[in-house]
């Protein structure tokens, strides 16, 4: 998909939670301590959820950006805190924002990267001046069960206008795959998802990115060696590296945008998490790629463009992603499932 040339990100702002559940603590409840992947994950508060995240995040983008008006707000997650109430009209009030079109976007783990799109097609358009994307969940995983392990809380929000010098990046280039892949699912009155291990890295992961950056590469002549860093959806510590490998790309292009051992899993915020890591180490003019995966199942593929405008509004060491990881509380589990609902009191 060709996208508009004069839609720019013009600032972005990310909210990780301080609380981090090692993956040891999970293996030595449910497992008997076996040995366990080195992954600490984010963990929401106990006064935290995806509504509180997305607000935190957005704030911090708007800030960035400066821009006082937004014609839409658009909150792409699966655990939103109301079943029928959307999050996006909290965030909306939060930012003193009335006269906007307000969405909740639903694709498990590709949510925040389709309302990037959709507010780049807006403002293309000439429908809006200005619009919020957020990426944002608050995961959760059956006690015991393998998700628990990376099932993370994490927000990340972008403001696209109209681009000028400030501007930090354009979006190139665009390219979508999906199929009826049923690999992870919560149906309606469930509490917890389930998935199908089998069917998590094939066909479902690697053949929905490699599908969606391949498609990218023919329609717009893209190679690897063109990107200077690439980001792709972190399930786990594995799948990023060995789809990245696969595809081309040096180890090198992708070790600033890895998050998932420190973090682990935030579905919807995930790979917008990656791209704000990057644009920490980016300068003018290079070329980056951001593919999420979301299970049920489907890919997007982005090209991105840094803009002179980075050096001003991300230089000056703004809403730093990793300085965010530095304040990490470890939680024990008996106090990880109090927060997280797990233990009802």
């Amino acid at each position: 998909m060709k996208t508009p040339k004069d839609v720019a990100i013009a600032g972005y702002g990310v909210y990780i939670p301080r609380y981090r559940l090692p993956s040891e603590e999970v293996s030595r409840i449910w497992r008997g301590g076996e040995e366990a992947p080195p992954i600490k994950k984010a963990v929401a508060a106990i006064d935290e959820d995806s509504a509180t995240m997305a607000v935190e995040a957005a704030r911090r983008a708007v800030k960035m950006a400066e821009v006082k008006e937004l014609g839409a707000v658009f909150v792409g997650t699966e655990t939103k805190p109301y079943a029928v109430k959307p999050t996006s009209v909290i965030v909306a009030e939060a930012l003193a924002q009335h006269k906007v079109l307000a969405s909740d976007l639903e694709f498990a783990c590709k949510a925040g990267t389709e309302a990037l799109q959709l507010i780049i097609a807006l403002i293309g358009s000439g429908m809006i001046e200005s619009g919020l994307a957020i990426g944002v969940d608050a995961a959760q995983g059956r006690p015991g069960d393998d998700l628990e392990f990376t099932a993370a809380s994490a927000a990340a929000a972008y403001v696209l206008s109209k681009r000028d010098r400030r501007s930090i990046a354009v979006v190139e280039g665009a390219s979508s795959y999906v199929s009826d892949t049923t690999d992870f699912w919560r149906r309606a009155g469930q509490r917890y998802p389930r998935h199908l291990s089998r069917f998590t890295g094939e066909p479902a992961y690697f053949h929905h990115i490699q599908s969606a950056v391949k498609n990218l590469f023919e329609e717009f002549g893209y190679k690897p060696s063109d990107f200077k860093y690439a980001v792709f959806h972190q399930p786990n510590p594995r799948f990023p590296i060995e789809v990245a490998l696969r595809l081309g790309f040096s180890f090198e292009q992708i070790k600033p945008g890895l998050l998932n051992p420190y973090i682990g899993n935030p579905y919807a915020a995930n790979s917008l998490l990656g791209l704000a890591l990057l644009l920490e180490e980016a300068e003018p003019n290079d070329l980056l790629l951001v593919c999420s995966f979301g299970s049920g199942a489907g890919s997007d593929a982005l090209s991105i463009r840094v803009l002179d405008g980075i050096v001003e509004k991300v230089g000056k060491g703004q809403n730093r992603v990793r300085d965010t990881l530095k304040a990490a509380v470890d939680l024990d589990y008996a106090t990880y499932a109090k927060f997280r609902g797990k233990i009802l009191i």
